[in-house]
């Protein structure tokens, strides 16, 4: 009975394998994590810049993040991904967000950060992400976690969220 589950297995892992050579390729872990790095700072970013410059300092409840708090919070995540991408010896080091005064500041970090951890991805070598995909793919994810928190801030202020206007019902 067993060796029919194999076969059955193997039979199936084939069919599998070539209904994937059929279908579009699946990118490579070094084009999955670039892919979905720009595509959830992306969407942090033109939350950034479309945010209302005088909600920047909204916060649902003291003692939380304020709007622009997270874009710098967010900005930390990705200046630590690119330092420890790029093999230094560092660890999460959160940017006072006191030091960017007003929206203008904090969109340029959070552009910079992108920017220096895009080029920081670029440079890894494609055979990297086949060992780890540390520290990128906890910083997808942070930066993720931190977007459904910015998509509430916009809603708690009675505003629709860029990705919610392009096509789909508020």
């Amino acid at each position: 009975m067993n060796r029919i589950g194999n076969l059955i297995f193997l039979a199936s892992l084939a069919a599998a394998a070539a209904f994937a050579q059929g279908q579009k390729q699946l990118p490579t872990p070094s084009q999955g994590i670039n892919r979905q790095f720009a595509y959830v700072t992306g969407k942090v970013l033109e939350m950034a810049k479309d945010f209302p410059e005088d909600k920047y300092n909204y916060r649902p409840a003291e003692g939380v993040r304020s709007f622009g708090d997270v874009i710098v919070h967010i900005a930390s995540g990705n200046v630590y991904a690119a330092k420890a991408g790029r093999g230094e010896n560092v660890q999460w080091d959160e940017l006072d967000a006191k030091n960017y005064k007003n929206k203008a500041a904090i969109v340029a970090l959070m552009e910079k950060s992108i920017t220096d951890a895009t080029a920081t991805l670029k440079a890894t070598p494609a055979e990297q992400f086949n060992k780890t995909l540390a520290p990128w793919l906890a910083v997808i994810e942070h930066a993720a976690e931190h977007y459904g928190q910015l998509v509430v801030y916009y809603r708690a202020n009675g505003l629709v969220p860029p990705e919610s206007r392009k096509g789909s019902s508020n």
